[in-house]
């Protein structure tokens, strides 16, 4: 069943703006929600960063849309709170919560003043945690001593259906690798040919067949110049390699190497377009490809004007079809 999902932004906007913003998203036609979860944004532009877990509660009870959220457990949160965490807005809201796992960003894990890991070993920690918690899940009592420990750890309330696991990736390689384990895949939009290697690469690691979720970066405005220059002021320091991103540890060198920027460098990125039919031509690119949920991201800081449009001209011509 295809879902056009809104994204709430922690980093752009206050968890207030954002629980109002996903009320009106529902009334305008949106039929399913995701948000993120940062310690800090990704700029002092930005500036924001509620917290996500508290605010996944008030959403969900504020509307009847499913909500997914992007996590990454092992070093800021431990896998068996996540699990915890997870099990507990399950069981409140059976089957409209789903949790994908990546193996983080140094922006928000080195807060907790450890090392932050290699590459390697990151997705060794998060495989390690995915087993923790299906296993918590199912109520098992887990000790395990590797990258995590636990010891002696039981989830005495579990939902009965056990929310979803999907694999954050963003790289052929690592979406590879997450077919083998996840029970679905969420990346983000980028250039065609390289959003259709990381879906065969997803298929060909054991994905066939599991669902594939989209978070969509777009910027719409009334006018060209307005989505550019909303986009530009925004997620300027979002469109550099995955491997990059992950490195660096405060918003301060993300404001600085946005700054090399041009405007125009970005729409590699992100969808920029005033005209909604554009829109739903990207859009409906990413659905012939085989995603069945897109979570649409306005980067910019119009958002109940995009809401309104979206909701009236974008929605109904992919929701109908």
């Amino acid at each position: 069943m295809i879902k056009i999902g809104y994204h709430s932004s922690h980093e752009q906007f206050k968890p207030s703006t954002l629980l109002r913003n996903v009320r009106l998203a529902q009334q305008a036609g949106f039929t399913a929600g995701s948000c993120s979860d940062h310690f800090h944004p990704w700029s002092n532009t930005q500036g924001e960063s509620g917290f996500a877990w508290s605010w996944l509660g008030a959403a969900l009870q504020a509307t009847n849309l499913s909500f997914g959220v992007v996590n990454a457990p092992g070093q800021r949160y431990h896998p068996a709170i996540i699990a915890q965490a997870a099990a507990t807005l399950a069981e409140l809201f059976p089957e409209r919560f789903w949790i994908a796992v990546g193996s983080g960003q140094a922006l928000n894990e080195h807060i907790t003043g450890d090392k932050w890991p290699s590459k390697a070993d990151r997705n060794v920690r998060l495989k390690e945690c995915v087993d923790i918690m299906r296993a918590l899940w199912n109520g098992e009592t887990v000790t395990h001593k590797g990258l995590v420990t636990v010891e002696d750890a039981i989830l005495f309330t579990r939902p009965t259906v056990k929310p979803l696991i999907f694999g954050a990736a963003v790289t052929a390689k690592t979406a590879e690798w997450v077919g083998s384990w996840a029970d679905g895949l969420l990346t983000i939009s980028q250039p065609r040919e390289k959003l259709q290697e990381v879906v065969d690469a997803f298929r060909r690691g054991g994905g066939e067949g599991k669902p594939m979720n989209l978070k969509v970066q777009l910027s719409y405005a009334d006018t060209e110049e307005t989505a550019l220059q909303g986009a530009h002021q925004q997620w300027r320091s979002n469109v550099f390699p995955n491997n990059a991103l992950t490195e660096l540890r405060m918003p301060e060198q993300f404001e600085a190497i946005g700054q090399m920027v041009k405007p125009d460098e970005i729409t590699n990125m992100v969808n920029i377009s005033s005209d909604p039919a554009r829109h739903i031509a990207w859009l409906q690119t990413y659905l012939d490809i085989g995603f069945e949920q897109l979570y649409l991201h306005n980067v910019n800081l119009e958002h109940e004007r995009f809401i309104d449009v979206f909701g009236e001209r974008v929605l109904p011509a992919l929701l109908t079809k």
